[in-house]
């Protein structure tokens, strides 16, 4: 992609956002950021309230890149060798045969992630920030592309873990979906009254063009002045009296492989200071921690970094 051109793969990305909002009304802003995450080869968190689509999201998604899909239930009782797979003894040939588990996958479903132990969810960490797994001694390396679509419930809930902090920092995204407003449920109810619109959806480009546009991206020119935005962001986070924990380095670099994924779905081949801005809150917030205090008064982390953003100077 050279200076000045925008994306080869205008006419797939706008289909793909179709295909999304076909089956996810009224939620644009939900479905850019699972694009951003698509092209700049993340996972994503999808932390809300039961039935407002995450898990129908995460199945679009699939279906409509034509690539191959796992879901696992996450539940107190799962272990890890679950996700990742384990030898089998074979009593015929007397050899221990592997079975791989449904990690090895281009979209891993993670439901309600966050109903299992913490060592269960820390088989993910290999797979989401390498791409590969390591199992019996053995590394076994993921097909590409690969991204986990994770769900959790609010962590009031009953039955639910915290996410340890390391496996949070893996994912480049977390949003929430939100009820949808009156008018959009009323349009729900139309478009599930005979079929669900999942079972229309028809795959708009295959593992070939989501691999393009993860290259084609990365080359997205993002300037030096705007790199150090992203630091200074990061930097205030890790001095700001109402965090115990800031960002860390991968923090950075992620929101700056999101800001060159939104100037390339935006059909730019620069980034913007509206991109990092815009972006800040969704790919930092869940990478910090509240102190005691902060978080006794009710502040959110998003609240925090949207702060943040207003105290750090923006270039020019």
């Amino acid at each position: 992609m050279e200076v000045g051109t925008v994306s080869g793969y205008r006419t797939e990305i706008t289909a793909l956002r179709d295909n999304l909002g076909q089956v996810i009304l009224g939620k644009p802003d939900a479905i850019d950021l699972l694009l951003v995450a698509l092209v700049a080869g993340g996972s994503v968190l999808m932390e809300d309230m039961p039935g407002v689509g995450k898990t129908t999201l995460a199945k679009a998604l699939a279906k409509s890149i034509d690539a191959e899909m796992s879901r696992v239930q996450f539940t107190p009782d799962l272990l890890p060798a679950d996700i990742l797979g384990a030898s089998i003894y074979n009593p015929v040939t007397g050899a221990f045969t592997f079975h791989p588990g449904p990690v090895f996958c281009n979209v891993l479903l993670a439901d309600e992630i966050n109903r299992a132990s913490p060592r269960t969810q820390s088989a993910l960490l290999e797979a989401m920030g390498e791409g590969q797994a390591t199992i019996e001694g053995k590394r076994r390396p993921l097909e590409a592309p690969f991204m986990v679509l994770a769900t959790e419930n609010p962590v009031e809930y009953h039955g639910t873990y915290p996410l340890p902090e390391a496996q949070l920092d893996r994912f480049l995204i977390q949003l929430d979906i939100g009820y949808p407003e009156p008018d959009i449920e009323v349009r729900i109810f139309q478009s599930q009254r005979e079929h669900h619109p999942l079972d229309r959806i028809e795959p708009v480009l295959d593992i070939e063009a989501v691999l393009g546009m993860q290259q084609e991206a990365r080359i997205v020119r993002i300037e030096e002045d705007l790199s150090r935005y992203i630091v200074d962001i990061a930097g205030r986070t890790r001095r700001d009296s109402d965090l115990k924990l800031g960002v860390s380095p991968r923090g950075t670099l992620m929101l700056f492989r999101a800001s060159q994924a939104a100037a390339y779905c935006a059909g730019r081949d620069h980034v913007l200071p509206d991109d990092v801005q815009r972006l800040a809150p969704y790919v930092l917030a869940h990478r910090v921690m509240l102190t005691p205090k902060a978080r006794y008064a009710g502040v959110s982390k998003r609240q925090i970094i949207e702060r943040i953003l207003h105290e750090v100077r923006v270039p020019t």
